[in-house]
């Protein structure tokens, strides 16, 4: 009997609770602040310029949409589609880009200062001249990616994957994370990676770099430096 009492109290107090109420997107609105296009189709769209700062955007659908100097800050961009878009010198600092597909998109010259691209698909991305400190990479795909000229201070690579991704030029001003990140083949000539964290000897047999690589204490010059040039 007590027991019947307490499970009609349990289910007094659930049925005296208000409902859950989901909000709908509001795919047709125009671009403004906080807005909702969560899971709406953008695809192919002219966007340049726009205000989308603080918007929910998990799973929109952006493939081949202009963001160039968009306003993405603090926005919600988890799982959303940025295949073959342009971010190019949007910025975004504090958007959460986790798990994003975004194969040969364009992300040169973002502002994206502590922005999350954590599981995010990145092949051939381009990150030429971005602003990434204290961005994480974490268990992303950046195969053949370009940071030419990026500036990675305190960036987080653990677990990613940078095959063939071109480090080469980019600034690493603290300790950059590393904790095993495949690096078959990434280009980091001249970098200079005595502070970076995580790197082990089977990082850096895989890697490509040269006389003006500078390595973290502990760690040899494979005898394979510098690898040939990368012509596809």
């Amino acid at each position: 009997m007590a027991m019947q009492r307490s499970s009609l109290g349990l289910l007094a107090l659930v049925l005296a609770l208000p409902p859950v109420v989901t909000r709908a997107a509001d795919c047709g609105s125009m671009a403004s602040p906080q807005l909702d296009w969560h899971e709406c189709t953008k695809k192919n769209l002219m966007l340049q310029g726009s205000d989308l700062e603080g918007a929910n955007l998990v799973g929109t659908d952006f493939s081949l949409t202009d963001l160039a100097g968009a306003n993405v800050k603090s926005a919600n961009l988890e799982k959303a589609t940025l295949v073959r878009a342009s971010l190019e010198g949007a910025h975004a600092e504090g958007a959460n880009f986790a798990k994003i597909e975004a194969y040969r998109s364009s992300f040169a010259n973002i502002a994206a200062e502590g922005a999350s691209f954590a599981g995010a698909e990145l092949q051939r991305a381009n990150f030429a001249g971005a602003q990434l400190a204290g961005a994480s990479f974490e268990k992303a795909e950046l195969g053949r990616a370009d940071f030419d000229k990026a500036v990675l201070t305190g960036a987080k690579f653990s677990f990613a994957n940078l095959s063939r991704a071109d480090l080469s030029g980019a600034t690493f001003e603290t300790t950059p994370m590393f904790d095993r990140a495949f690096m078959f083949l990434t280009r980091i000539e001249g970098l200079d990676l005595s502070a970076a964290a995580g790197l082990e000897q089977a990082q850096i047999d895989l890697a490509c770099g040269d006389a003006s690589t500078k390595l973290p204490a502990g760690l040899s010059v494979p005898s394979t430096w510098p690898c040939p040039a990368d012509h596809d």
